[in-house]
């Protein structure tokens, strides 16, 4: 077994690293190798020294494959703003080419499962002329979308999968994350997107569950994929 996957989500702060977190753990539960990787970040704190993104070090720390921070994640602003802002008020220019020599670096070391997350959505800039979707596009690997069950994301879902698979893309499948806390009319909704979104629901998460719980339904996503 050796898959690859891009994870992205209708926008941020939607979960992609709550789900990549747990897909490499149960990665891990399941005897696989798991690799995790944030090629780029914006949001972090100076510590000992040197930026750190608090969901890079959660997906540094889930995996099994032990990397040093840097391959995990090569690129960190420290201001948690747009990436493309970000870079411009450093003077640093950040390319598609660049983070996916990074990513390719850390590839080759052994692993069976991997997770490269997204920032963002599916359509933010890196720069004037390059989009996150780029990076995805010349990664190649299978799409897993979380959608943030919130009103508003049948909308967000539709079009992000509609670009996701007008980019040449499998999309792989979907996660719905949130629940009924977060959605009036929630089952609806997800029945809704169900029918709209041509991939398959591989699960639905909600802010409810137990440790052991999410790890229940996380295994469960694991081994649709």
């Amino acid at each position: 077994m050796k898959k690859t996957f891009f994870i992205t989500a209708t926008d941020t702060d939607a979960g992609k690293t709550y789900v990549s977190v747990g897909l490499l753990k149960a990665a891990h539960r399941a005897g696989h190798r798991s690799l995790g990787l944030k090629p780029i970040a914006a949001g972090a704190e100076l510590i000992n020294g040197a930026l750190r993104n608090d969901d890079a070090l959660l997906i540094q720390a889930a995996s099994s494959v032990r990397l040093a921070y840097e391959q995990v994640n090569p690129v960190v602003f420290e201001p948690a703003i747009a990436p493309h802002i970000a870079s411009a008020k450093e003077n640093k220019l950040i390319t598609v080419s660049r983070l996916e020599g990074y990513l390719k670096g850390s590839l080759l070391t052994p692993y069976d499962f991997a997770i490269v997350e997204g920032a963002g959505g599916w359509r933010v800039p890196l720069n004037d002329r390059e989009l996150i979707s780029d990076l995805a596009k010349n990664l190649g690997f299978p799409i897993i979308l979380v959608v943030n069950m919130k009103l508003g994301c049948l909308n967000h879902a539709v079009l992000t999968a509609e670009a996701i698979v007008r980019d040449g893309l499998k999309l792989g499948g979907w996660v719905a994350n949130g629940g009924q806390d977060t959605m009036p009319y929630y089952e609806e909704n997800l029945h809704s997107l169900t029918n709209m979104l041509s991939a398959p629901l591989l699960g639905t998460l909600t802010w409810h569950n137990t440790p052991s719980e999410a790890d229940v339904e996380f295994d469960h996503i694991f081994s649709q994929l």
